[in-house]
């Protein structure tokens, strides 16, 4: 494919006119006539920005969310039909402390955080054009690093200038920037002129209309090529209403495209994203939760079936290998009041990407894709230390291997401590100290060693030391982890502990994966008793209200009903 910026580069200097701007905004001073072309030493520099600016020209634009906006999603969005996807934002220093790796096994190009190992950006080829990446930076060297770094693989780059979170205020990022124009037109002026892709910001407004519009105006003096504009304060949330006057006031008065975010309560439909659009006057809309709920939205032709996009959701994550933790988060976002049904209770349930995978019918595609991966590791001769990914179903299914370290007797295997697996009566370590006792043996003594944030723990008993060869991100975990081995290694316990979840465990886990249809009779009477949402309904460990009670079977809900909060995951 050639790209554009190449091809405007073998074109003749144009020649400065007074005509209309091809790239304005309908109805702009640009678009009639009255002001000149943006001056420069080459009349390429016209052509350029107007390519930069008609990417952000009435288009769907799927907003930056914090572990829903990973490669797996960012992708269904593009089989549904969005223009743009963002990702979720990136802190500058780490990419700057990045390591990147073209993943041969997956296709990917990942970006690996040196200090604990995971891979914190993964990007292919099919969202080449259509990804933006978003930056939290304070500090304009900084993003241009950053910017030069994923500049060949993304459409365009965003500066998070509007995030009210506290993480952000006391990094000095987000919407710490809005009270410091000069250090935003340092940050916007230095990519802009830096990189050869487009460059954006998001904002949000400020408590008096001059002001905002004053600082939207400065930022469009610095040549990025759109602005996003959520329509809430810095103090605002979104239970407040969204001030759609202002995002019309500010697109009135700058002539790069304007970005409406902040309309999720108003959209329930395809049609009511147009709806958003023109209620705003902006060029472009921009939509979160209502693209996370169900995020076929996005499809002219309406909303499919949420087990639909769920099960494509899910294939694209195991098909790209994405961590449990983001995969389970972003599935309960899409399931909201559902999670009070018998699935949803055994999707609360579930431990690994796996179990799942199991819930949607998808455990053969499971098992097939993890094959083809682990296969192209050992070509590779590259091993999996970490993340919860799969467990076999039996010690039986992997090697404990024994060997001699400075003269003393170690015993090692590859197991990692998942804590639905247990009762809290059972946990390794409480029947390792049970089991020490009652034998009269020296121990335990556990013994630690971090590599890269990852805790690998040994426990000696007896003077063996019993040790897993997979890391965990907790010493206390790591330790349960050591405890397995000890207890597998001298036959303490049955083949299937540790692997599988004992009788109870999960109930409703243990339910689902027996396979009983969801319309028969004990799901239907499960459904009618269980599963109607109350109007009031405790849903975080908050105990925050949740505002909206249409009914739990109805996956569209109400123009008029107010997004509900959403549980933290367990």
């Amino acid at each position: 494919m050639v790209d554009s910026r190449d091809q405007d580069q073998a074109r003749p200097p144009v020649q400065q006119e007074q005509e209309p701007r091809q790239c304005a905004k309908p109805g702009s001073p640009q678009s009639t006539g009255l002001y000149p072309k943006v001056t420069s030493t080459r009349g390429l520099h016209r052509v350029t920005m107007c390519s930069r600016n008609n990417q952000y020209m009435g288009k769907v634009i799927v907003a930056p969310m914090v572990r829903v906006c990973t490669l797996p999603f960012r992708l269904l969005t593009i089989d549904y039909g969005t223009d743009l996807v963002y990702t979720e934002e990136t802190v500058d220093y780490k990419i700057l402390r990045s390591v990147k790796r073209y993943n041969e096994v997956l296709g990917t190009t990942d970006f690996i955080d040196k200090s604990d190992g995971t891979v914190f950006f993964r990007t292919c080829e099919k969202e080449r054009n259509k990804v933006i990446f978003q930056i939290g930076t304070n500090d304009a060297q900084r993003a241009l690093k950053v910017g030069k770094i994923v500049e060949p693989y993304v459409a365009g780059v965003d500066v998070n200038m509007g995030c009210p979170k506290e993480f952000s205020l006391k990094g000095g990022m987000g919407a710490a920037l809005l009270s410091q124009p000069e250090k935003v037109k340092s940050i916007l002026t230095t990519l802009v002129q830096g990189l050869s892709i487009p460059v954006t910001c998001k904002i949000r407004i400020l408590n008096s209309l001059p002001e905002t519009l004053q600082l939207c105006k400065m930022i469009e003096q610095c040549g990025v090529a759109a602005l996003c504009v959520h329509g809430r304060t810095r103090q605002e949330r979104p239970r407040h209403p969204n001030h759609n006057d202002v995002i019309r006031e500010i697109a009135k008065a700058l002539t790069i495209p304007v970005i409406a975010n902040g309309g999720s309560r108003e959209i329930s439909s395809h049609q009511d994203i147009e709806k958003f659009r023109q209620d705003t006057g902006a060029s472009s809309v921009m939509i979160a939760r209502a693209a996370m709920w169900n995020c076929s939205i996005l499809r002219p032709d309406g909303y499919l079936p949420l087990d639909t996009v769920i099960e494509k959701y899910l294939r694209y994550c195991i098909d790209y290998d994405n961590p449990f933790t983001y995969s389970k988060y972003a599935v309960q976002n899409m399931l909201r009041e559902l999670q009070n049904t018998p699935r949803g209770k055994a999707f609360l349930e579930t431990q690994t990407l796996q179990e799942i995978s199991i819930i949607w019918g998808l455990e053969d595609y499971f098992k097939k894709q993890l094959a083809k991966q682990n296969e192209g590791r050992k070509s590779l001769n590259f091993e999996l230390k970490e993340g919860k990914t799969a467990m076999p179903p039996s010690a039986d299914h992997v090697k404990i291997v024994e060997r001699e370290e400075n003269g003393q007797k170690v015993v090692e295997m590859p197991i990692q401590f998942i804590r639905g697996n247990y009762n809290n009566a059972d946990l390794p370590k409480m029947l390792l100290n049970t089991h020490v006792y009652r034998n009269q043996l020296k121990g335990p003594t556990y013994s630690h060693v971090v590599v890269d944030k990852f805790f690998s723990a040994s426990v000696t008993v007896d003077g063996v030391r019993y040790a897993s060869t997979l890391r965990e991100k907790s010493k206390r975990y790591s330790e349960q982890g050591a405890a397995i081995v000890y207890l597998h290694a001298v036959g303490a316990v049955g083949k299937t502990y540790g692997f599988v979840p004992p009788e109870g465990a999960r109930k409703y886990l243990t339910v689902i994966s027996k396979g009983i249809p969801e319309g028969d009779a004990i799901a239907k009477r499960s459904v009618e008793t269980e599963d109607a949402r109350p109007e009031k309904q405790d849903v975080d460990c908050k105990k925050r209200k949740s505002e909206s009670d249409f009914p739990s079977n109805d996956l569209n809900p109400p123009k008029n009903s107010q997004e509900s909060e959403h549980s933290k995951e367990t």
